[in-house]
């Protein structure tokens, strides 16, 4: 495996990830740069690197992998100064190269399919990267860069990256905001949100092995038109929770062709 000498701006919870499954592959790790000193000094630690405000990459430096916020990332990437040597990639899901300023000589996209938190430690084994690059060499960088973690390589390009990241919201963070009321009605009844991992975790099987549409069950799909309006009378006082059941369930009656 070929080890490369990496940089981060950032030291969020995408980029604190990176960066120990990085080093723990054999990489090192040169800066981290952030504007938290707590954070950036821990991350740094951890993965025996320094840490600096300053985005003056004067160390040699292979790759510099840029992890922030995407309203940000523009003008940390404008603020870069580096080797034009250097390799610069973003992890955004929906961005693509040509947010790079133009002294940029060798550019790309390093977006992990996957969400992430602090709280947790992710298996990166299997993990899809979608990702792209300026030219052939930055290419082969990323790539073995991605393979190194034991990842599965995905070169995409932006239109299909952007469509993919727009299907991980609704996959991942619509559906947690769902588990988030579902919490909130459970509160209301009593019952702990872990009484449902079971019907979570076989909703997911069933979805990855038969595929979401074939594996759809409730009301709205038996048309059961009772369940729904006692549903409905029960959100009452709930307006907003109410026209969210209301819209969801239209759209799964729409979706199945259900008059």
């Amino acid at each position: 495996m070929t080890s490369y000498k990496l940089s981060f701006a950032g030291a969020g919870r995408v980029a604190g990830a990176l960066c120990t499954a990085l080093h723990s592959a054999g990489h090192t790790i040169i800066r981290i740069v952030s504007q938290s000193p707590s954070e950036g000094w821990r991350l740094a630690t951890e993965c025996k690197a320094s840490w600096s405000k300053d985005l003056n990459f004067s160390e040699p430096t292979d790759i510099i992998i840029v992890a922030v916020p995407d309203n940000s990332l523009e003008a940390v990437l404008s603020a870069i100064r580096c080797s034009p040597d250097t390799l610069v990639v973003h992890t955004a899901g929906s961005i693509g190269l040509d947010v790079f300023p133009e002294n940029f000589r060798n550019r790309g996209v390093f977006y992990p399919l996957q969400t992430f938190s602090k709280e947790r430690i992710i298996d990166f084994n299997e993990l899809p990267f979608l990702l792209e690059a300026s030219d052939d060499q930055s290419k082969h960088i990323l790539e073995n860069l991605a393979l190194s973690v034991n990842g599965r390589v995905h070169f995409v390009d932006p239109d299909r990256r952007r469509k993919i990241h727009l299907a991980a919201v609704f996959v991942c963070n619509f559906t947690n905001h769902m588990f988030t009321i579902g919490q909130e009605i459970a509160s209301g009844a009593g019952v702990p949100f872990e009484l449902f991992a079971p019907l979570i975790n076989e909703t997911v099987a069933k979805a990855l092995i038969n595929g979401p549409y074939e594996s759809q069950t409730g009301p709205a799909v038996r048309n059961d038109r009772n369940t729904i309006a006692k549903h409905m009378e029960l959100l009452s006082l709930s307006p907003d929770i109410q026209k969210l059941y209301h819209d969801v369930t239209q759209s799964i009656l729409q979706h199945h062709k259900i008059c």
